[in-house]
């Protein structure tokens, strides 16, 4: 939401990139990447985006799924020689 005013409303950027992935926009970005990077003979060049805000699910990130919570395993005895 912290966008210089250049870039517009913070909605119409999101929606703008939006219609871009939608529309094949970003395909078209990447595929003249790669051919740049082809004529200039490096083929293994990574063409990368990232972003500084990564969000996952929240199943993704540890939380409890709905339902009872499950009962503790009790600790059996190891069939071990016992400490002593």
């Amino acid at each position: 939401m912290d966008l210089p005013d250049e870039f517009g409303s913070w909605k119409g950027f999101h929606n703008r990139l939006r219609m871009w992935a939608a529309d094949g926009t970003w395909e078209k970005v990447f595929t003249a990447l790669r051919a740049l990077a082809d004529t200039e003979g490096d083929p293994d060049r990574a063409v990368a985006v990232d972003s500084t805000i990564v969000r996952a699910h929240q199943h993704a990130a540890g939380a409890r799924q709905k339902g009872p919570r499950p009962a503790n395993r009790t600790t059996m005895p190891s069939a071990g020689p016992a400490a002593g």
